[in-house]
């Protein structure tokens, strides 16, 4: 394919779909060249270098958050409404929390989210750096319960790159993991409320506790002045 008909914006969004399917580490110009149908080099003259990629690439999906009205909505409601559609953004993402630990990222997308952020913060009633405290309170939370999610995910690739069953993997390490646990009364407790119960096994939940707490903290700091 020529080099003129590329473009950074294609280039990218092919980037995205190879880092969803392979992760951080699957991420190379010869196979995002093959996607592209282009050699790896006019990928280069466009992008410059791997690093720059993954930062382009990691901007962008910050695009996917919805940033809700203002106008028609309390700052609870939307602040919620944020912090959901970004743990939906990482979920479907999972290599962003590996990339965010080795590159600085920024741009348009990342700076529209934290922008939006503020002024939801801002219209609760906190100014300066009390908005920014609560708004990388509440990202810091979201970011967190992801992780084992996304650690989950680039586990079970690694582990079918190596070859075997990964699913029967995972299962024997989840296995032994119980088996350690078991000699821990307070984890003894929690695993078999987990197997009544089956919480574990709903993330959200977690997410819907962790942010009521937040936010009741939140507002009660904004009551307190």
């Amino acid at each position: 394919m020529p080099r003129d008909t590329l473009t950074i914006e294609r280039i990218v969004r092919t980037a995205i779909e190879l880092l969803d399917d392979e992760g951080l580490e699957g991420l190379n110009m010869r196979s995002l060249g093959e996607r592209l149908g282009s050699a790896a080099t006019a990928v280069y003259w466009h992008v410059k270098s791997k690093d720059n990629l993954v930062k382009l690439a990691g901007d962008e999906v910050w695009n996917e958050i919805e940033l809700p009205d203002l106008d028609a909505v309390d700052w609870r409601t939307a602040a919620t409404t944020m912090a959901h559609s970004l743990y939906d953004m990482i979920i479907r993402h999972p290599w962003l929390v590996m990339a965010m630990g080795t590159h600085v990222m920024y741009g348009p997308g990342k700076s529209r989210h934290d922008d939006h952020g503020l002024a939801i913060y801002e219209k609760a009633g906190f100014v300066g750096a009390d908005a920014d405290r609560a708004m990388a309170t509440v990202f810091i939370f979201v970011l967190g319960i992801t992780l084992g999610e996304s650690a989950a995910v680039t586990l079970t690739r690694r582990l079918r790159r190596e070859g075997g069953d990964a699913e029967e993997q995972m299962k024997e390490m989840m296995a032994q993991a119980g088996e350690i646990a078991m000699r821990f009364p307070r984890l003894h407790a929690r695993i078999e409320a987990v197997q009544d119960t089956g919480y574990g096994e709903a993330p959200d939940q977690s997410l819907e506790f962790g942010l009521r707490v937040i936010f009741d903290g939140l507002e009660a700091q904004l009551a307190a002045r």
